[in-house]
């Protein structure tokens, strides 16, 4: 059987499912019975090519069919692959420049910006970038020194050097206001800097959203390791999603994409839950009187930035909270963006605490949704209950 490796994960996939319902043939509904849905990848074409190759199994040879297959599954599973493709690299060039040594974290979050930026913008020109840095302090004589250190650290991983005006110009290229029409990247060059600063968790935060929809994310985690199981083993992760065609997690030293699924779970009691490490960014007491509320007894898991949207996903653990600490905050679209698509490609729930989805369409907040709340389908109505009852006291 061919290799597809270049047109996407979902194809080889695909591809493995056909060679075994072509083997059995008759018993098609005996296979599609014991098919797992990881290996479904929960693509709703899926059932489109279960049923074509069940249509053509008596009149074409075996073959034909994977020729005519090869058509659809590429067809169907090519929506945004030149962006992610794009993404992938991107996030992949941020995550490597941060990994060799320690650096200043305003010298990796405006270089992580820039590295980013010039890259959407070299295959993506006329797409607008909401950024969470800008270029005010890096200008002027005052700015040289720092502007110098990051186009030093730049240039390390571009495939052509810039020079100071460049640089200034990509990082800026991030200032769009967002808004609910046509296409937009959101990134967050460096997610939880005072993880970052700690040599703990953090992450380059990258998504492409359409018409107020997340259409694509990718998370780079360069400290999180690949196995949770193995703490020790090796570090350094990115997770990939698309709207409608599954999550994945790959090694940064590997192309080899597996993948991920939400823990399956039947009640909060046996679940846990993952929060911010930082007390200022989610309300800790809250969290800790909702745990017994559910009958939670496993303590949490801390970390920064939106390496618990990926840990989640993974099933590292069940629930993720992000419970507002004062009145009127709204929570930035880049901070959210990836995660909440990687969470719902994974098989989760995401909501804000009144249980409406999160709002990508307003600006450059989430203005409409507080808090966040990730859950297991088959829990989020307990956990969402339990908030709301907390949260009201």
């Amino acid at each position: 059987m061919p290799t597809f490796v270049s047109k996407g994960p979902m194809i080889t996939t695909w591809y493995r499912f056909l060679e075994r319902f072509i083997k059995i043939k008759n018993k098609n509904v005996a296979l599609l019975s014991k098919v797992t849905l990881d290996q479904t990848l929960f693509a709703p074409s899926f059932i489109a090519i279960f049923f074509t190759a069940q249509g053509m199994m008596e009149r074409k040879s075996r073959n034909q069919i994977l020729e005519q297959l090869e058509s659809v599954a590429y067809t169907l599973s090519s929506a945004y692959a030149t962006e992610r493709a794009v993404a992938i690299n991107a996030v992949l060039k941020a995550c490597m420049q941060l990994i060799p040594c320690k650096i200043p974290s305003l010298v990796a979050d405006f270089s992580a910006q820039a590295v980013v930026n010039l890259i959407l913008h070299k295959n993506f020109p006329d797409d607008p970038i909401v950024g969470e840095e800008d270029s005010g302090d890096l200008r002027g004589e005052s700015g040289k020194p720092l502007r110098l250190r990051v186009l030093e650290l730049t240039n390390t991983v571009l495939d052509s050097p810039i020079d100071e005006e460049e640089l200034l110009q990509a990082i800026d290229r991030g200032s769009y206001g967002g808004g609910s029409k046509g296409r937009m990247w959101t990134l967050d060059p460096i997610d939880g800097t005072k993880g970052f600063l700690r040599g703990e968790q953090y992450a380059i935060c990258l998504a492409l959203i359409i018409d107020g929809i997340v259409q694509l994310g990718v998370v780079g985690c360069p400290n999180l390791p690949v196995d949770h199981e193995q703490p020790d083993g090796e570090k350094g992760c990115l997770f990939i999603a698309v709207k409608n065609q599954g999550a994945f997690q790959r090694s940064l030293s590997s192309t080899d994409e597996k993948p991920v699924r939400f823990a399956d779970v039947s009640s909060p009691e046996s679940a846990s839950f993952c929060e911010s490490t930082e007390a200022a960014h989610s309300n800790h007491d809250n969290a800790t009187k909702i745990a017994a509320l559910l009958g939670i007894t496993k303590p949490p898991v801390r970390m920064d930035s939106q390496c618990k949207y990926c840990s989640v996903s993974r099933g590292d653990a069940n629930i993720y909270l992000r419970l507002p600490v004062q009145e009127g905050y709204e929570e930035k679209i880049w901070d959210h963006a990836s995660g909440s698509l990687l969470v719902e490609e994974a098989g989760g729930k995401v909501s804000d605490l009144y249980g409406k989805a999160l709002d990508f369409s307003l600006g450059r907040t989430l203005k409409s949704n507080v808090g966040v709340i990730v859950a297991h389908p088959n829990i989020h109505a307990k956990v969402l209950e339990a908030v709301q009852t907390v949260c009201n006291e």
